[in-house]
């Protein structure tokens, strides 16, 4: 897919020159980045559409990186990595790496395995774009563009409580605990009580329902926490 944008995060200069060099060749879009923290940053303003990462970073691991990035976007990732270890080659498949490639390689292999990648994602958009778009009576959610609307009317929802709906809908009809809501929503390293989750409903229920003392959507389950009915 020539024009596609590719993301390199790699800390060795001449390596990462090679690459870049060899990419735009082939008539990519290629934008760099040389650690972890700064592939992050890159990766949420640029919204590539293929990141090559190295495992052996300054600031954050790659293996960070690609676990923080899987929770944020679904861009295909090739790892890279010095080590030929299959516990490494594991643990960053595990984390959602879509391919993993050992130095030193061909550049004619890397150039193909990018090739392939592209045509796998090529395929799997008509279903990625399924599961980005997901309605619920008269309520949509459009999960890339970050938008709700209900009944054609624009929602204006924080981002947690986007959050919270996306995650609901995607799991329609079934009861989540508000522990699990706290898990699953906010995150193992939420501080806080399961009190947020109660509060964050209510603001919910009073943007999505017709009438929020009665709620028919985002529904109570007494004893055990709640459930989104379409």
């Amino acid at each position: 897919m020539a024009d596609s944008k590719v993301l390199i995060v790699e800390d060795d200069q001449t390596l990462l020159s090679v690459l870049e060099y060899n990419l735009a060749k082939e008539g990519y879009n290629v934008v760099t980045a040389t650690d972890g923290a700064h592939a992050l940053e890159a990766a949420r303003k640029e919204k590539p559409d293929l990141i090559i990462l190295d495992i052996m970073l300054p600031k954050m691991s790659g293996f960070e990186v690609c676990r923080i990035l899987r929770k944020e976007m679904t861009v295909p990732i090739l790892m890279l990595t010095a080590k030929d270890d299959e516990i490494d080659k594991i643990a960053g498949l595990d984390l959602g790496a879509d391919d993993y490639m050992t130095k030193p390689f061909s550049m004619r292999e890397l150039l193909a395995r990018v090739r392939a990648m592209f045509r796998r994602a090529e395929m799997q958009a008509p279903k990625l774009a399924a599961e980005n778009q997901l309605k619920f009576g008269d309520i949509e959610v459009d999960i890339r563009r970050h938008a709700v609307t209900k009944g054609g009317n624009i929602l204006s929802l924080t981002p947690k409580e986007f959050d919270l709906l996306t995650f609901l809908a995607r799991n329609e009809s079934l009861v989540f605990s508000r522990d699990q809501l706290l898990e699953k929503v906010w995150g193992y390293d939420y501080s806080g009580d399961t009190r947020t989750v109660d509060v964050h409903v209510r603001w919910l229920r009073e943007k999505i329902e017709d009438n929020p003392e009665e709620p028919k959507r985002l529904v109570t389950v007494r004893g055990v926490g709640y459930k989104l009915e379409g």
